[in-house]
């Protein structure tokens, strides 16, 4: 089996709002026990509705938030604390693609700069291996030193985050958690980006975390894959198998408004209503006031992630049909 480059156990994050300036604060538990791994060279889908805590997993994974419980692991050492020597060290080997990449850059500098300022941060390599070191980065994700000398406004979305990815790998990491990288931009320029990654990925032998909605997305980048829902992971799978046949009420919900190429759109699972308020998750399963086939077990009974196969987990009792030990997603 090939060595976990991240390993991530029952973290979880929770956090105290207050409604107003007298009001009662609140615990909203953003993310609630969370386990998996991630082998060396492999992609991991996060998917889930907005409010399912993908972000903040994120966020807990490169250290940028300290988990309230659990710990991450990054090449088999502890994640250390913000701010320190080591912390920084491992910070050159996991980077971060952002959502907005307009909002990643800033508008003032030539997109150039911002490629070399991790370089600059790090104290990588001399001013001229510097300059190479940028202009190889443009190349590799299909701009050129012309590009480099624009402000971000003065690229198409597409552009902008092929120079976010640019900065991303400019420490030559090991490890990126992508944030809905192609969210924000047209279906054909979403296809360019993702297959960018791909093409990356194999050559530079990247690992990745990739955070997205788009299960269309997921499933093209993915070996594995995660559906969370109010922050739990409620299935967990190999890309292709999940969604060939998923398991889970709500997985299968996701799949079914997923539109596949020469696929006819029959028999879509519609959920009612919106996801729960975080900070008044339902008793038992948190699924269960939109789940169709929703029991009186479910409202009353938490269901753990089981396993069903080498393949396969699934938080669910219709599913799983009895209680058993939590298994970790690895």
């Amino acid at each position: 089996m090939t060595t976990p480059l991240l390993e991530v156990s029952e973290i979880s994050r929770t956090y105290r709002m207050r409604a107003g300036l007298f009001g009662r604060p609140t615990s909203v538990h953003a993310v609630d026990g969370l386990s998996f791994s991630i082998p060396k060279g492999e992609t991991l889908g996060i998917v889930g509705e907005s409010g399912s805590g993908k972000s903040t997993t994120g966020r807990m994974v490169l250290g940028l938030e300290p988990p309230d419980h659990g710990s991450v692991r990054f090449d088999g050492a502890p994640i250390a604390a913000p701010g320190t020597a080591t912390w920084r060290a491992q910070r050159a080997r996991m980077q971060m693609i952002f959502q907005d990449p307009l909002g990643a850059l800033d508008r003032r500098l030539p997109v150039a700069e911002q490629i070399r300022e991790p370089l600059d941060i790090h104290n990588i390599g001399s001013k001229a291996e510097r300059d190479a070191r940028v202009h190889e980065l443009l190349h590799a994700v299909d701009l050129n030193d012309g590009h480099g000398r624009r402000y971000p406004g003065a690229l198409s979305g597409g552009q902008r985050q092929r120079i976010v990815l640019a900065r991303a790998l400019a420490t030559k990491p090991d490890f990126l958690v992508c944030d809905e990288p192609v969210s924000a931009l047209d279906v054909s320029i979403q296809a360019q980006v993702v297959n960018l990654l791909v093409d990356l990925q194999a050559r530079l032998g990247l690992t990745m975390l990739f955070i997205s909605h788009d299960l269309r997305v997921v499933r093209q980048i993915s070996s594995k894959v995660a559906v969370m829902y109010l922050g739990r992971i409620v299935e967990y799978g190999d890309a292709d198998d999940l969604f060939a046949r998923p398991q889970h009420p709500y997985t299968q919900a996701l799949v079914s408004a997923s539109p596949a190429p020469g696929r006819r759109s029959t028999g879509r699972i519609v959920l009612s209503g919106d996801p729960p308020n975080p900070a008044a998750r339902p008793s038992g399963c948190a699924f269960h006031p939109r789940c169709r086939l929703a029991t009186a077990r479910c409202k009353a009974e938490v269901p753990v992630l089981t396993a069903l196969d080498p393949q396969r987990q699934v938080a669910c009792h219709l599913v799983t049909g009895a209680p058993a030990q939590t298994q970790d997603a690895a």
